[in-house]
């Protein structure tokens, strides 16, 4: 009887340097060969679960990625490589250290002309380009959240449809818990400039500002923050206040009356066929697996490099999911200053997370753990595989816009709630979001679609996955596949041919990033 390849049951990431294979499925003990040579797997595997390749004596590394991981406590060939047989933390090296060479630019492969260079997007005065048109209601601050959903939510349902208006996407409200009990400063600053960010957006055609009138984050504090172009003739920007209003009935009555006259206003600007390289790609993870940084988190990355060589922008984030990661940040960064900037941000994360008794190396979930990721520096390793093959270009303030197109890394936490709203401030047209475990979240403004990192999961819901990347691991299609099918289907849905189906479910999540006390 044959013996079974080993390949056929797990992944071996790099096989000139990993020591360990990553199981796709059920392994049961027995005979393998791997490489040309046999190798006896002594224990059952689950997927996700690793298996040492050779022996890894006490204080040596295990290997995934061509980097270290983790440190062994003692492990034998053909031994699970598992959470009890590793040292805690994550092992602390000199990336420079680490013989990774700088990625090669991403290769065209035939087809390639094929793939779409144009996408239908509303083109604003600025030059932006935005994949989605709604009137916005934008609150201040908490005092005034409330009424802004309200509003939003009834003229929607009265004054807005595709026959009325069909270069219109709907009216969203951005509803928050920020803008005053809390210190001057930082704080204040950066939920102005962070709705700013939002109202400045290329997917806003106009827009409603409502204060409540005595907050921190009041109309006239506001307006400092408002940047050229916000307003008539550039954005049409009406503003209104609930304590003027004489309260919410008051309020509810005047925002519904102002947002039926931004409709037909923003209705004045249709699509329009326009270069990929006007798209700005945020790319997440959550809930991720063991699978991400094989599957979905790669493809992901072959199809940000498609876009930035085509001339658009691509924005990673999630700093506390970098530790661990650094011998690929380092090989990756484009200029001795960019890392400079990398290590500044995980120095900063690093300082962030002390004052609150905390580490970044506790990041992972239960969720992570159950679907194989041990520690931080193996899920940092498959999370840093969206950035792909490109050089990093920069990192860049948490909501703030990179200086030009390229691939950058934006300063924002791993929370879902807080870094895919920051991608959005930060410029992000579309959102591509990858999952291994499964997640629903959207976007107030922009369309976020979610890659499966295993076929299981993506059957299981199939009501919020758009697409499938686990056909990797079923040996049905390679990363380059995958990653050119999530191209195609970013640039249908930037067009707005197909909604993502966070946008059919209606997911609007939004808040903003505190990085220091709240309540005072």
């Amino acid at each position: 009887m044959p013996v079974p390849r080993l390949e056929q049951f797990a992944v071996i990431v790099d096989p000139g340097r990993d020591n360990v294979a990553l199981a796709k499925v059920e392994t049961p003990p027995g005979h393998y060969t791997v490489g040309g040579r046999e190798i006896e797997v002594l224990e059952p595997l689950g997927p996700g679960e690793r298996l040492a390749l050779r022996d890894i004596p006490a204080g040596d590394f295990l290997v995934q990625y061509a980097c270290p991981f983790a440190v062994s406590k003692g492990l034998r060939r053909g031994e699970r490589a598992d959470v009890d047989r590793v040292e805690p933390g994550i092992p602390r090296v000199d990336p420079a250290t680490i013989d990774l060479p700088r990625l090669p630019p991403i290769a065209e492969l035939p087809g390639d002309e094929h793939l779409p260079t144009e996408f239908a997007g509303y083109r604003r005065p600025d030059g932006r380009v935005g994949t989605r048109n709604f009137v916005l209601v934008v609150p201040t601050s908490m005092c005034s959240s409330h009424e802004s959903r309200l509003i939003a939510e009834d003229a929607e349902r009265r004054h807005w449809s595709r026959d009325r208006f069909p270069n219109v996407d709907g009216v969203r409200a951005i509803p928050h818990d920020k803008g005053c009990g809390c210190p001057d400063g930082g704080l204040v600053t950066r939920t102005m400039e962070v709705l700013a960010a939002y109202l400045d957006h290329p997917n806003v055609g106009a827009a409603l500002v409502i204060e409540l009138g005595c907050e921190k984050t009041n109309l006239t504090e506001f307006k400092r923050f408002m940047v050229k172009g916000v307003g008539e003739p550039q954005k049409p920007v009406v503003t209104i206040g609930v304590q003027q209003c004489g309260g919410t009935g008051g309020t509810v009555r005047e925002g519904l009356k102002r947002v039926a006259e931004l409709l037909p206003l923003a209705d004045r600007t249709p699509r329009t066929r326009v270069p990929v390289s006007s798209l700005v790609l945020g790319t997440k993870c959550g809930g991720s697996d063991a699978f991400s940084g094989v599957s979905a988190n790669p493809a992901l990355g072959v199809a940000g490099d498609l876009l930035i060589a085509r001339g658009g922008t691509s924005l990673i984030t999630e700093v506390p999911e970098l530790f661990g990661a650094e011998p690929i940040l380092y090989a990756h960064a484009r200029s001795p200053e960019v890392w400079d900037q990398i290590r500044a941000a995980l120095a900063w994360y690093d300082r962030y997370t002390a004052r609150f008794g905390a580490s970044p190396v506790e990041n992972p979930s239960p969720g992570n753990k159950r679907g194989g990721l041990v520690n931080i520096a193996i899920k940092s390793l498959g999370a840093v595989a969206k950035a792909g093959h490109s050089p990093i270009d920069g990192v860049v303030p948490y909501g703030h816009r990179p200086p030009r197109p390229g691939l950058y890394i934006m300063q924002g936490p791993g929370y879902d709630q807080y870094s895919t709203p920051g991608l959005v401030a930060s410029g992000a047209t579309i959102v591509a979001f990858t999952t291994g475990r499964g997640t629903t979240i959207g976007n107030a403004i922009a369309p976020v679609f979610k890659i499966a990192s295993n076929t299981r999961v993506f059957e299981q819901m199939a009501d919020d996955l758009d697409v499938n990347a686990g056909t990797i691991l079923d040996g049905r299609e390679t990363v380059a596949e995958v990653g050119r099918r999530i191209f195609v289907e970013m640039v249908r849905m930037a067009s707005g041919e197909k909604p993502a189906l966070a946008e059919e479910w209606r997911h609007v999540e939004f808040q903003i990033w505190a990085d220091e006390a709240v309540a005072l």
